[in-house]
């Protein structure tokens, strides 16, 4: 890849440095794991908070899902500008500043006094996860050694990743309960200013050559509106219609705008996305599985918080607390996976987690009543977490494999944005599926709960069989 650049007449960025060794490694380390787990906690940790911040800023009930949209929408519609700009700019650099943008706009968000300002500083949230997240996994991806070092960070990184989407919610829990809706978003001002203090003092400067390179203005003005589109479309679609002009206009734009987004990288010198990169049989199968895993079990804990809710009867603080098991069985999961891959290979290993993931997604499934118990869920809780944990930390080491270091970041960013829409759209698959009313009974949420996890898990079974795309062991 190096050389087909410099045939362009482009000087390739240098490589990230490599992260010192011993203690000094270990704590990188940790500063990248802790980075994911705010990322991945914040993406949940409203959730639960919901109604209290409905009822304490005068949501509407058709508005109040923007507090989870606004944040979706931006992290997707940005994704590809961010890790393009790792690449352009510098991975640290990159990392710093998302962190910047999570600790102002939380803070923000903890001081709004209306749904506007709500809106809007989840929005920026989401700006600065599309920054941080292809940062953090480009850093993780140049700065530890192919072979054991960077498959334990990968595992490391994972578990962070996996389990911190139920760290999120079981810390929206206790905070709602103990503090208020407010501090689910405070909690992040801290959190963002240590890493980015710790990240100044672990990870070296960036040492990126940027001639003859630039930013690619009409690819990321058309990829950042383009998806943003999409995304927008497919949040409202369970809201609004399928059929509604919020629904069909920005998706028309979206689909126009990435078309002619398409059209730019195919003809301009620097692009946002080298279309080459999709020649690559890893990152292709990749971002199919980012996009699946996300449809599926990333889509669970919605229906699973309605269960724990409606049907259980449990607060938020109780709501939070179901979620240790699963957060338990994700951890296990995630520090399993690089074992796993050193024995069988990453495909064989990636399609076993998934089969995992479908088998506990069902027994979860047959386990929900009206008037069913927690502890009718617990086997499949620990099945489908160490499903979840262990697929999570393989598939994006497995879609930038063989990508060189600096094309980490765009090859990052292209597996996040297929992440993000997945997310968006199995939402509102599942949701229109199951087909849930806003005051159902016990017996029909939990009916309406347990079609839509039959249907991922059905889909989870899918996206086991586009793994088997995968190289049987993925190129370092």
């Amino acid at each position: 890849m190096a050389t087909t650049l410099e045939a362009a007449g482009r000087a390739p960025a240098a490589e990230a440095p490599r992260a010192p060794a011993g203690g000094g490694q270990a704590l990188t380390l940790a500063l990248l794991a802790f980075a994911q787990l705010i990322i991945s906690v914040d993406y949940n940790i409203v959730y639960v908070a919901l109604p209290e911040i409905g009822g304490g800023l005068g949501f509407s009930a058709q508005h109040l899902q923007w507090v989870i949209s606004a944040y979706a929408v931006a992290f997707g519609g940005f994704l590809l500008l961010g890790g393009r700009a790792c690449d352009l700019f510098g991975p640290r650099r990159m990392f710093v500043l998302g962190l910047g943008l999570y600790g102002v706009s939380s803070l923000a968000g903890g001081l709004a006094t209306g749904p506007g300002l709500l809106i809007g500083a989840r929005a920026a949230q989401g700006v600065g996860g599309a920054f941080l997240f292809p940062a953090t996994l480009t850093l993780v991806g140049t700065l530890f050694a192919e072979g054991r070092a960077r498959d334990r960070a990968y595992s490391v990184w994972g578990a962070a990743g996996g389990s911190g989407l139920i760290v999120g919610a079981l810390l929206g829990g206790v905070l709602t309960e103990l503090l208020g809706w407010r501090s689910v978003l405070y909690v992040n001002v801290p959190l963002a200013l240590i890493a980015a203090i710790a990240a100044v003092r672990l990870v070296a400067p960036d040492t990126v050559d940027r001639a003859g390179r630039r930013i690619d203005l009409p690819g990321a003005l058309t990829s950042t509106l383009g998806v943003t589109g999409l995304v927008v479309a497919l949040v409202q679609g369970p809201e609004s219609g399928w059929l509604s002009a919020t629904v069909v206009l920005p998706a028309a734009a979206g689909a126009a705008l990435l078309a002619a987004f398409l059209l730019i990288e195919s003809r301009t010198r620097d692009p946002l996305m080298p279309l080459r990169l999709l020649r690559g049989r890893g990152l292709r199968t990749g971002m199919a599985v980012t996009f699946l895993f996300m449809a599926t079990i990333g889509s669970l804990a919605y229906f699973l918080t309605l269960y724990f809710q409606n049907v259980l009867g449990y607060g938020a603080l109780r709501t939070g607390l179901a979620y240790l098991v699963p957060m338990l069985a994700i951890t296990a999961g995630s520090l399993l996976a690089a074992r796993i891959t050193a024995r069988l290979g990453t495909r064989t290993a990636m399609t076993g987690a998934l089969v995992l993931g479908a088998a506990g997604t069902a027994l979860v499934a047959l386990a929900m009543a009206a008037d069913g118990s927690y502890a009718a869920l617990v086997p499949g809780f620990l099945i489908l977490g160490v499903g979840q944990g262990a697929g999570y930390t393989l598939m994006f080491g497995a879609a930038s494999a063989g990508i060189a270091g600096h094309e980490q970041g765009i090859a990052s960013g292209m597996a996040s944005t297929a992440q993000q829409v997945g997310g968006a759209l199995g939402l509102a698959v599942l949701v229109g599926v199951a087909g849930l009313g806003g005051h159902a009974s016990a017996a029909a949420t939990a009916g309406a709960a347990r079609t839509a996890l039959f249907v991922a898990a059905a889909g989870i079974a899918l996206t086991a069989l586009v793994a088997l795309g995968f190289p049987r062991r993925a190129a370092r």
